[in-house]
């Protein structure tokens, strides 16, 4: 029977109809969820692979292939796949950043320069205690010189995330800094 209802709602899926698409939805997110949620440990980011798991069988309900197997299945093994290019994307993202962090340090050889390296020492530190998703940002767009497009296509997320994760950055930056330090 469920075959019967994934062929069902494939082919509606492809005739455009809208309530299959909430039909899907409704029987296989907590799934889909569950899987992206497992492997990355994350609730925003397995959201966003939901989120995008669905639109895709949307905007491309012929890469299904009922005859292959059920959609649940199908499913959740493009979330998982989509977790997989997220955690590849992490990785690299991570060395970039910790050689950007590698390539800032200053040495200290007159008293102006050691204040300066006092000066960078605490915004490092304030930078490095900020949030993963924040301190990413801050990292690329700040140290390695990016825009917000490209903080965003290395990070694989929206460029208005990049925006709006950079202010928040900079907004506790400020409150940890305090005024001597924020200009």
């Amino acid at each position: 029977m469920p075959a019967d209802r994934d062929a069902d709602l494939h082919r509606r899926l492809l005739a455009g109809d809208e309530r299959a698409l909430g039909e899907a939805y409704d029987a296989y997110a907590a799934s889909v969820y569950g899987v992206a949620r497992w492997m990355l440990d994350d609730a925003g980011y397995a959201e966003d692979i939901l989120q995008d798991v669905f639109v895709g069988l949307w905007q491309r309900p012929k890469d299904y292939q009922p005859a292959r197997g059920p959609l649940r299945a199908w499913l959740c093994a493009v979330a998982r796949h989509r977790a997989i290019d997220y955690l590849r994307r992490a990785a690299t993202a991570d060395r970039c950043l910790r050689r950007i962090v590698d390539r800032t340090a200053v040495s200290a050889d007159s008293a102006e320069s050691v204040i300066d390296d006092e000066v960078s020492k605490t915004v490092r530190a304030a930078v490095c205690a900020l949030p993963e998703a924040h301190r990413a940002v801050v990292l690329l767009a700040y140290y390695g010189g990016l825009s917000y497009r490209q903080v965003a296509s290395t990070l694989g997320i929206p460029e208005g995330t990049a925006k709006s994760r950079l202010r928040a950055a900079l907004r506790l930056l400020a409150m940890q800094l305090g005024p001597e330090l924020r200009d």
